[in-house]
């Protein structure tokens, strides 16, 4: 039963995350074509990050004590009707509305697939199993950009929304009919959210995993959803070109999870965590004076290198403090509100840099706020951990 869940579950996650990637090297260009500025194209991304992110606390505590099957059936079946209402969007606002509901959807997936690897992993084990879902997170985002980029040159943009809809339905039918009925279930007087986020708040250790992950997660925009029209700009990028770079990026980042999970477990995850940090913020910091599609692409895979360090050390932070205090649904779900407020603030702070700056600036700033914000994320790790070591050192005695 265990396996049979594990397998559907990539699968499906896999799935949907490549009818997600295809739509990534398109939007850009979809949107500005209805009229989008920087900080339009910035709230395009943004809206879908506001729905996800209040919703996934939420629902990730309700996962708790509901299951998880059916959320993860109804946030396939939304990204389906997504793909198909994209392609008819006739105004800004409209796709700002429907990248809204983008996020709901949003919001009842990678969170509860998340909770479901937390639930799963052995004791020790917990950055090696989050790998697993990183792989599949990645794997569908990195292939998906050069299948939208083909798909687009060959048959034109819109239709690439139209096999989003079609991936996304595919993985629905997948989890209906292969998923386990067994419902993963907390007890039944676990804490609710809201006593739990406040808990959050004060534990030092939780809160600096909650500020690094949305410090990383800051970086998705400018490196999504700008890059596209930097590349159009200076370089004259095909679309298979841009989707290439995109999914260098992320299939190194997918290729390095299981090694990085790994590692993750054995070694200091502190350590991993500012080492990737900032080759993660030199490389955003490094994108506009690349000169060709090579050295782009060459950048980008640094830039994956830095990003398959960090995720599976801060997916084993959240899957143990989960364990310990939280819930699994609820920690993720919190989590991932943190990954959203994360591209939130990237969306706003690179689309107002663009506007007052120039796109050069989308980046700079980016790397800028990384890199603050994950020094004081591991200023309050540190904190976390030595009060937690001293208070074991207690209670053996």
């Amino acid at each position: 039963m265990e396996r049979k869940t594990l397998i559907t579950l990539l699968l499906s996650v896999f799935i949907a995350l490549l009818g997600i990637g295809i739509i990534i090297p398109i939007m850009p260009v979809f949107a500005t074509e209805l009229g989008a500025s920087g900080f339009s194209l910035g709230m395009i991304i943004g809206a879908f990050s506001i729905s996800r992110g209040l919703l996934q606390p939420i629902v990730g505590s309700l996962s708790d004590r509901w299951g998880r099957k059916g959320f993860l059936i109804a946030g396939l079946f939304i990204y389906g009707i997504v793909g198909l209402l994209i392609p008819h969007a006739t105004s800004v606002v409209n796709l700002i509305a429907i990248r809204g509901f983008h996020g709901v959807g949003s919001a009842m997936i990678v969170p509860i697939g998340m909770a479901y690897m937390s639930f799963l992993a052995p004791a020790g084990h917990e950055g090696r199993y989050q790998s697993y879902l990183n792989i599949a997170i990645f794997s569908g985002i990195g292939c998906g950009p050069i299948i939208g980029g083909l798909v687009s040159d060959l048959l034109g943009f819109r239709s690439v929304f139209y096999v989003m809809a079609l991936l996304s339905f595919i993985a629905f039918i997948l989890v209906l009919r292969n998923m386990p009925d067994q419902s993963v279930r907390e007890p039944s007087d676990a804490p609710g959210l809201l006593r739990n986020m406040g808990l959050m708040m004060k534990n030092r250790l939780t809160l600096g995993i909650l500020i690094a992950r949305f410090a990383t997660m800051i970086a998705m925009v400018p490196t999504m959803a700008f890059l596209p029209l930097l590349m159009t700009q200076r370089m004259s990028a095909s679309g298979f070109q841009i989707g290439l770079v995109i999914a260098c990026r992320t299939l190194v980042n997918a290729v390095l999870q299981v090694p990085a999970g790994k590692f993750a477990d054995k070694h200091d995850k502190l350590v991993l965590l500012l080492a990737g940090s900032v080759c993660v913020s030199v490389s955003i910091m490094m994108v506009p004076f690349m000169g060709s599609f090579a050295l782009m692409l060459l950048l980008y895979c640094a830039l994956g290198l830095g990003e398959a360090i960090i995720w599976p050390v801060l997916g084993a932070y959240a899957s143990l403090e989960g364990k310990k205090r939280y819930g699994h649904g609820t920690m993720m779900g919190v989590f991932s509100l943190a990954m959203s407020a994360g591209v939130f603030t990237g969306a706003t702070l690179a689309g107002y840099s663009m506007d007052s700056w120039g796109i050069d600036w989308a980046y700079f700033s980016t790397a800028s706020a990384i890199l603050v914000f994950t020094l004081a994320a591991a200023f309050l790790i540190t904190i976390g951990e030595t009060r937690e070591a001293a208070s074991a050192v207690e209670d053996v005695r």
